[in-house]
């Protein structure tokens, strides 16, 4: 009846060591009711290199627009792409290079690194109106893609189709957090040209949403580690692991020297 006592008072113990408090689990903790956050409403992706657009150019008369919509744009697919329809996945494409350039139809090399899809849009409107009367132009972001990793239920990389997510929006294609996963300590790994900058995010604050990587852009890795729980259960996994093995060799050792001794 003693040992029964012991261990039940071990296991309540052990219970109350395991369990999670809502300090380590809940986000937003110091969001008040009717609290106001001011976000960067005028957030927008600028083109990185090796980022592919499509770029498509009407006008009331097809036929001076014609010569800006060539297959001289290369489809993500490989594939040439001739339609001028605006938006349409078989706009033409155009791979932006090392040097931060596109390659395009007429107007010839034009750089757009570092500019946002409505700069790109203006620069080349006014570009085109030499040559056509009221031109519209359309640019789009074909590979906007983040990777969310670590501690969530659905890991991977994950295409974006409006070109705008926030790290809240990302966590939920991966479907949040884990138990297990360290909500102060997130963090957003960001490329730029040949530099990678890290950003740390505490999910649990609403300071958050100043953050300067609360907006995603193309290529952001979203890293989620692991709490203590799961580094101590990661640690008495790998111990109980060596138990065993080391269990099994001693058994061994101990059958061959028997079978040694009566032979």
């Amino acid at each position: 009846m003693r040992y029964s006592n012991l261990l039940y008072c071990i296991s309540i113990i052990l219970l109350f060591f395991s369990c999670k408090t809502p300090e380590d689990v809940a986000y937003f903790q110091n969001v008040k009711n009717k609290d106001e956050v001011s976000l960067i409403n005028s957030f927008e992706p600028v083109f990185k290199i090796d980022d592919i657009i499509s770029v498509s150019v009407s006008a009331t008369d097809m036929d001076t627009a014609r010569p800006f919509n060539l297959s001289q744009g290369i489809s993500s697919s490989g594939e040439t792409g001739t339609s001028s329809d605006s938006g349409s996945s078989q706009s033409p494409t155009y791979l932006i290079d090392y040097e931060g350039n596109i390659e395009f139809p007429v107007l010839g090399k034009l750089r757009v690194v570092n500019l946002t899809r409505i700069q790109v849009k203006k620069m080349i409107k006014e570009k085109l109106k030499s040559y056509i009367n009221d031109p519209i132009v359309s640019v789009r972001l074909n590979n906007f893609k983040i990777t969310v990793l670590g501690e969530v239920n659905n890991p991977g990389s994950f295409s974006i189709p409006n070109e705008r997510i926030t790290i809240i929006e990302a966590l939920g294609l991966a479907g949040d957090l884990t138990i297990k996963g360290k909500r102060t300590n997130v963090t957003v790994i960001r490329e730029n040209g040949i530099k990678k900058t890290f950003h740390k995010i505490d999910l649990t604050s609403k300071e958050l949403f100043n953050s300067e990587a609360y907006y995603l852009t193309q290529n952001d890795v979203l890293y989620i580690e692991p709490n203590e729980s799961k580094i101590r259960e990661s640690e008495n996994n790998a111990t109980k692991l060596g138990i065993v093995f080391s269990s099994i060799g001693v058994l061994i050792s101990v059958l061959t020297f028997m079978i040694t001794v009566r032979r």
